[in-house]
């Protein structure tokens, strides 16, 4: 799965590298920027999850995200096989309002349905609520914190 949007290309990350470029990313936005600790920031489920990149015209990592499915969605979401994980969706602050986090939900969401699935949850932070319903997502549930941050259950029918 590729995509392109603005000069940034959206892909499937591959190899060892690719996957260190998404990581790099998720430090930079949600360690260094949001104050998440560390420790919690990288999990189990970062072994088996779907990781997609969102790199610039120059090769540089821009965003990135991961899709999780099978057991570790259901564990997540506590729907069923069918149902998929959205998360870690990051975008470095100077690639913001260019389209990337838009191409980075619809590439996992083309993961997903390679691996048919007919839905996605995701936990969104709750100031990111208007993003997500922009690409179709519904909020449902209360407000949980999550990390120390407010966020809301969001479900899309794929």
């Amino acid at each position: 799965m590729t995509g392109t949007t603005a000069g940034t290309t959206v892909r499937e990350a591959v190899d060892d590298a690719d996957r260190e470029a998404c990581f790099a990313v998720r430090k930079e936005v949600f360690v260094a920027e949001q104050g998440v600790p560390e420790d919690i920031e990288y999990d189990a489920h970062d072994a088996g999850a779907v990781h997609v990149l969102a790199v610039g015209a120059d090769g540089r990592p821009l965003g990135t995200g991961r899709l999780l499915h099978g057991p570790a969605a259901a564990e997540r979401t506590g729907g069923g096989p069918e149902v998929g994980s959205l998360g870690r969706l990051a975008v470095l602050r100077e690639a913001r309002g260019l389209g990337v986090g838009a191409a980075l939900v619809r590439a996992l969401e083309d993961a997903a349905r390679a691996r048919e699935l007919t839905a996605v949850d995701l936990h969104a932070q709750t100031h990111a609520l208007r993003f997500y319903r922009r690409l179709g997502y519904e909020a449902y549930g209360p407000e949980f914190a999550d990390a120390g941050m407010p966020h809301r259950a969001m479900r899309r029918a794929l």
